[in-house]
């Protein structure tokens, strides 16, 4: 009788249950999984921005009415690895290293192509002497020299991997009538999205 009562006395309590130890032991363990989440989730983000999606805000009025100015966008980084570049395209590029330094990076629609010629006369663009059809400009809105919409410019030969931009505010946009075509390197990405403000969302 003895002997069992001694066993049942000493019977111990389940490891560290309601043990002061053992609740300091779960609230590191709750910290360390919080500390790896949010790591985790930074370094996550870090690769997104850098690799595939980037915002912006516009500054200027030099695309409206398509972009205005406060407005927000999204640009997909990886878009031009997957197919090349194309006329009408919405394009952000590093700013021309002549051109003045306000802004690290600018926005513009893509006019011309590669080896193509482009020029503007009578208030219209005309591609290797074809007239160019612009869906994207608001009505009455003409073509001329830089930030104007009236007088004529080229023709320009565009060079190989090089890209013509312009505003589509042609009247109040600094594009590649005034520091002249693109590098296709200087392309950061294409404006997938506009997500704010909310009355305008969705793609520009």
């Amino acid at each position: 009788m003895d002997g069992d009562l001694k066993a049942t006395d000493a019977a111990p309590a389940p490891s560290g249950v309601g043990t002061p130890d053992g609740r300091r032991h779960r609230g590191r363990r709750w910290l360390v999984e919080w500390v790896v989440v949010v790591v985790a989730a930074v370094a996550v983000a870090l690769v997104v921005r850098t690799f595939v999606f980037e915002t912006y805000y516009i500054p200027s009025g030099s695309m409206e009415p398509t972009l205005e100015p406060g407005d927000r966008i999204v640009v997909d980084k990886l878009s031009f690895h997957m197919h090349p570049v194309e006329r009408g395209d919405i394009v952000v590029f590093r700013r021309p290293p002549a051109w003045p330094k306000q802004y690290p990076d600018l926005v513009k629609r893509v006019i011309g192509l590669p080896g193509e010629t482009i020029g503007a006369h009578g208030g219209n663009v005309y591609i290797d002497g074809h007239l160019l059809r612009e869906p994207w400009l608001a009505r009455g809105v003409t073509t001329g020299v830089c930030g104007s919409g009236t007088g004529s410019f080229g023709p320009v030969q565009i060079p190989a991997g090089d890209y013509f931009v312009m505003g589509d505010n042609r009247a109040d946009s600094a594009d590649s009538r005034c520091y002249g075509p693109v590098p296709g390197r200087d392309i950061v990405g294409e404006v997938i999205f506009r997500y704010w403000p909310l009355s305008h969302i969705g793609v520009p």
